[in-house]
This record gives C-alpha cells, structure tokens and sequence, in this order.
C-alpha cells in the first residue's frame, strides 16, 4: 500500500487480547502507519509492535472510560481518521456505552470504515481501495425514500 493511514484502535478490556494478536499478526503492514489508540490499548500496542521492532507514530489518548472513545470520535469528525478498528465486548455491559455509540455513530455519518471484528479489519486493510485514484468513496445519503422515484431510475436502466 502505497497510502499512509491513520488508524484508530480501541479495544474493550475482554478484547486486548484480540487486539494485541491482531497487531503483532499485521505487524508487517501497520509498520508503515500511524496510530491513535486509547490508553492502556495504546500501551499495549505500542509494546507489541516494538516486540516485532516496529516502532511507528501512535497517539495515545485518555482512557475510553475516561474519554478516550469521545476524544477519537472528534477526530473522526474532523476527518483525522482513516479507519478505525474497535473491538468492543459485547457479551459485558460498559460503563460508557454512551461514548461508545457515538464513536460508531459518527464513523458511519462521516464515511470512515470501522471493523468491529479481526475479520473486517483483515479485510479493511488488505483492500486495494485504499490505493485506486479512480475510487471515491460515496458519501451516505440522509434522506427520505420516495418508492415512485427509486421506481422511475430503475426503469430508466431496464
């Protein structure tokens, strides 16, 4: 890849480990990247690739509990994130749920891919999109469904 991301990383406690794996296992690939992480997640991060010898830009923010996802989703706002992993337990409630959701919610109203599991974030990196001049990605449309007008485009490519 040829592009250099800024990724965002968040995991939820019962998730480092995932997270960790994940990094170490892509290591070869994020070492030409930069980072922005919440905090123990950003620690843990930083210590794995540096045990691959990969020592590249990471930010590390507050705590998610304490901010961390709120600060990331600003930057998502201000378009400072190219794509975020987050990596949330699902199966324990969290304290800032509220947070959480805004993250997720402001990475789909501002167009910025967030995988929620390794699978995706394998496929979100790999993807030969990142490097295609000719891709732009469509912004979403917020609007209301007018059924005969979707009807009357559809006709028009029969």
């Amino acid at each position: 890849m040829k592009r250099k991301l800024r990724i965002a990383l968040v995991a939820h406690d019962n998730r480092k480990v995932d997270i960790i794996d994940w990094v170490i296992y892509n290591s070869d690939f994020l070492s030409h990247h930069s980072f922005v992480c919440t905090g123990t997640t950003g620690s843990l991060v930083k210590e794995a690739l540096a045990s691959k010898g990969v020592h590249p830009d990471i930010q590390i923010m507050t705590s998610g509990p304490l901010g961390g996802d709120a600060e990331i989703a600003a930057m998502v706002v201000r378009k400072e994130i190219d794509l975020a992993v987050f990596l949330i337990d699902d199966l324990n409630a969290q304290p800032h749920e509220a947070d959480i959701m805004m993250l997720l919610r402001q990475c789909r109203v501002h167009n910025i891919p967030i995988a929620c599991n390794r699978y995706s974030a394998d496929l979100m990196i790999t993807s030969d999109l990142w490097d295609d001049e000719d891709y732009i990605p469509m912004n979403p449309h917020y609007e209301r469904f007018d059924r005969e007008k979707h009807e009357a485009n559809i006709k028009k490519y029969m």
